[in-house]
């Protein structure tokens, strides 16, 4: 399943920690609502780290919109506030809002879901599946929605409430508020997007996911290769470099033909700066390697030399783009 199957409308982004997750949930969100479409962006673990992206006040427990885009196309963010969510879960099921409020005045809510954890997840995914299904006029709200996730640590438990509910309920609203959750986290509408690193921990941990996601029936999507380094020096010597085989002897003739500087520590540490680039870029590529053998979709976003702005997330989601367009194609 890539990242734009004409069925996916529920567009879950995991991956380990410092993998960019938070990045590339943006920048998805703002390829997918080009051409006029409308997408909503969910954070779900309080970090506030899409208001930071996008430059804009704490994100309330609201949709708010935080960017246009191509053709009055439209991204609104919601920070999912857990405490928020389980009085909107009592007001629905058993009419209790006002009782919900003394409830939180009382700390009871906090109480509620440190004895029974599992509950947060069912209230997060739970409103996930709100914004998805949600209609008006007979129409989705929404074209799609992008989950800015758990890391792929937890990103089965979060995602497989079924399993977590079943300490909590056998029968009752939460049991069916699970069930119909479950019915739209395994359909067709959903995709699990994983971002890596081409990195030791990272790409082992998104083989790790993959295998925990498809073991729970959650559908499994792209792989994001993210902050994906270009090549410094020519491919041809490339592997001679990593294996070390570059001196300063190498570049003195060339810096000498521009005439540049270059006494012989300058050119021994510059040939020792082009080795460490050779290793690090050889090592990366040997990772490709296992990040094909996943054998899902697969795209790669660019290192930024400069901070993560919202110019420069318009730019990886026009690489995003890209990667709709041909995976549409395919």
């Amino acid at each position: 399943m890539s990242l734009q199957s004409s069925s996916v409308r529920c567009h879950i982004v995991t991956g380990k920690g410092g993998t960019g997750k938070t990045t590339v949930a943006a920048a998805l969100a703002l390829a997918l609502a080009a051409d006029g479409r409308h997408v909503l962006l969910i954070e779900t673990e309080g970090r506030q780290g899409i208001a930071q992206i996008f430059d804009t006040p704490p994100l309330p427990y609201e949709e708010r919109r935080v960017a246009v885009t191509r053709g009055g196309g439209e991204v609104k963010a919601l920070a999912i506030d857990v405490e928020a969510a389980f009085l909107e879960y009592l007001d629905m099921f058993y009419n209790l809002k006002r009782a919900g409020r003394a409830l939180r005045k009382m700390g009871a809510v906090d109480f509620a879901t440190a004895i029974a954890p599992g509950l947060r997840d069912v209230l997060l995914t739970g409103k996930i599946k709100e914004a998805v299904s949600r209609r008006r006029e007979g129409r989705h709200v929404y074209d799609a929605v992008v989950v800015d996730a758990p890391p792929t640590g937890r990103i089965t438990r979060f995602l497989n409430v079924t399993g977590e509910v079943a300490g909590l309920a056998r029968s009752g609203p939460i049991k069916t508020q699970s069930d119909g959750v479950m019915a739209v986290l395994r359909s067709p509408q959903t995709a699990v997007h994983l971002v890596t690193l081409l990195e030791d921990m990272p790409v082992q941990e998104t083989a790790d996911a993959i295998r925990d996601l498809t073991a729970a029936g959650l559908p499994v999507g792209s792989v994001v290769v993210n902050m994906a380094a270009e090549p410094l020096l020519p491919a041809a010597s490339l592997t001679r470099t990593s294996e070390g085989r570059l001196t300063g002897a190498d570049l003195a003739p060339a810096l000498a033909a521009a005439a540049l500087p270059g006494g012989p520590d300058v050119v021994a540490g510059l040939a020792a700066e082009a080795v460490e680039h050779a290793q690090r870029w050889v090592a990366q590529d040997a990772l490709r390697g296992e990040v094909e053998a996943f054998g899902r979709p697969t795209v790669e976003l660019p290192l930024s030399v400069g901070p993560i702005d919202v110019g420069c997330l318009f730019e990886l989601a026009g690489r995003l783009e890209g990667h709709l367009s041909t995976e549409a194609a395919a």
